[in-house]
């Protein structure tokens, strides 16, 4: 067996299953979302699928008591680390009125939470990240020494507002961690026709900050990219661009067929390096996970999944005379 990765980075076995659970509860999840999708019972999903272990091995770096989190509509994995509910996360899907990211108002995976330090994205891509900028440097004049995480695909490091948000982070020395999910494709678009350098990260030297490009199946190599990037931040180094490397198993969204940009081929190699199953193998492999245990949370995460499935199903809609809530005018 290889060295044991996990010691050196200092983690124990139950900091190991917790992570597993996060990638598995998110997976799950999402797959019950594309069943109530299909049935007709909800109305959007944008899946999570391939990008589990990216996000719950860069949140395990973090301080969930102090740091900030600005994600975007694929971090499941994240959000249910920082605090959120697999019923939380039904609640917003039905959009029913208990849903606590917007009271149903939002389109699901638009996460946000005061209590848990999850401040909510919008529809547009990208925005989160001037968002993050804006708390960090917030945090800088009121000697508040927390971490923003934000985090975006690839595509949106095309857009304008990441470089502005890259740009001023950098000259600032705020603490930021931008992080990239890069899962291959900004929908249709292959990653090679969307930038001309090999990798987003190697853009992190134009603004004065570190950049790095790690796996995204393993989420001990993420976790550690993730914790130095934090350290080097509340050190008052400054920002840091972390890029994991993953693959999106699903089409973009349910309303899209990636059947007319990319072969099955691709798909299902990209399945034999999904996280959660080498993950799992390397649990086994140095006796911290059994068969038996496995089963076993799977069977607890599946029947969290009904039981929330029930009560949100059955939750209330919004009364429509809330809809003028939040509304002004002179």
């Amino acid at each position: 067996m290889t060295e044991r990765k996990h010691e050196k980075l200092g983690l124990d076995r139950d900091q190991l299953i917790d992570m597993f659970k996060t990638m598995l509860s998110a997976r799950k999840i999402d797959e019950r979302m594309w069943l109530l999708n299909r049935a007709g019972k909800i109305p959007f999903v944008v899946s999570c699928q391939g990008h589990e272990a990216a996000q719950a091995g860069a949140v395990m770096a973090l301080d969930t008591d102090k740091d900030y989190l600005l994600p975007y509509y694929r971090d499941v994995g994240m959000v249910l680390h920082f605090g959120m509910t697999v019923k939380d996360l039904m609640l917003q899907g039905f959009a029913k009125a208990e849903d606590p990211n917007s009271g149903g108002r939002q389109m699901p995976n638009h996460f946000g939470s005061k209590n848990h330090r999850i401040v909510t994205g919008s529809s547009p891509v990208t925005t989160q990240l001037p968002h993050a900028v804006g708390i960090a440097l917030a945090g800088r004049i009121k000697n508040d020494p927390f971490v923003c995480l934000t985090s975006f695909g690839e595509g949106s490091s095309n857009q304008g507002d990441f470089h502005e948000a890259a740009n001023f982070a950098g000259v600032h020395r705020l603490p930021v961690i931008f992080f990239c999910e890069n899962n291959q494709y900004a929908i249709s678009v292959p990653v090679d026709r969307q930038i001309a350098c090999e990798r987003v990260s190697d853009r992190a030297s134009s603004y004065g900050m570190h950049g790095e490009t790690v796996d995204g199946n393993d989420p001990l190599a993420v976790y550690e990219a993730v914790k130095k990037a934090a350290d080097h931040a509340r050190a008052g180094g400054g920002p840091s661009l972390i890029e994991s490397l993953s693959y999106r198993l699903t089409p973009h969204s349910s309303d899209d067929d990636d059947r007319s940009y990319r072969e099955r081929d691709e798909v299902d190699d990209a399945k034999k390096k999904d996280g959660i199953l080498t993950f799992a193998d390397y649990l086994k492999g140095y006796d911290l996970l059994t068969d038996a245990e496995e089963k076993n949370i799977h069977e607890q995460i599946q029947k969290s999944i009904d039981e929330a499935t029930d009560a949100a199903e059955k939750a209330a809609y919004a009364e429509a005379e809330s809809t003028l809530n939040h509304v002004y005018h002179q």
